[in-house]
C-alpha cells in the first residue's frame, strides 16, 4: 500500500469519530485502530494470501481431561486486562521508577496500570475492573499485540 495513502487514512481516523478502520486490497490488509483517550491510530498489516495451503493434519494425541479442567476453573474467576493497541509494554513511567502495579496490589477501575508506547507516543493504560492484581502477564519492554492480556485481576 502506498505510504501517502496510509498516512491519509491514519489522519482521517485521527480526526473522526471512527475508532477502527480495516481495508483489504490486492497488496494486503490494513487495520487502523484509534488509541485510548484519543491517542494516535495504530496501523497493523497483514499480507494478502490468495490461496493458503491447508495445514497438514497431525495425529491426535490422547488428552488427559482432569488436569486440563483445573487451570480453566482457576482462570474463570480472573479478569484479563487486555491491551487496547499494538506497542511496547512498560510497567513504570521511566526506567528505574517504581512500577505502577505489583502482584498483590489492589487496583480500581480507572487506575493507571502500565504504559504502552506506540508510534513514539506513551499511552497510559487504565484498569477496566477493580480488584487484586494476581499476575502480570508481560515483561517490561516486551512487544504486545492488540487484545493481549497484560495482567490478571481477581
Amino acid at each position: 500500500m502506498d505510504l501517502r495513502k496510509l498516512k491519509t487514512l491514519i489522519d482521517l481516523v485521527s480526526d473522526s469519530n471512527v475508532s477502527e478502520l480495516e481495508i483489504t486490497e490486492a497488496e494486503g490488509k490494513v487495520r487502523i485502530v484509534k488509541g485510548v483517550n484519543g491517542g494516535a491510530p495504530v496501523p497493523t498489516y497483514a499480507p494478502a494470501v490468495s490461496n493458503p495451503a491447508p495445514a497438514p493434519l497431525a495425529p491426535a494425541a490422547p488428552v488427559a481431561a482432569a488436569p486440563a479442567e483445573a487451570p480453566a476453573a482457576e482462570t474463570s474467576e480472573l479478569h484479563a486486562v487486555k491491551s487496547p493497541m499494538v506497542g511496547t509494554f512498560y510497567r513504570s513511567s521511566s526506567p528505574g521508577a517504581k512500577p505502577f502495579v505489583e502482584v498483590g496490589d489492589m487496583v480500581k477501575a480507572g487506575d493507571t496500570i502500565c504504559i504502552i508506547e506506540a508510534m513514539k507516543i506513551l499511552n497510559e493504560i487504565e484498569a477496566d475492573k477493580s480488584g487484586k492484581v494476581v499476575q502480570i502477564m508481560c515483561e517490561n519492554g516486551q512487544a504486545v499485540e492488540y487484545g493481549q492480556a497484560l495482567l490478571m485481576v481477581e
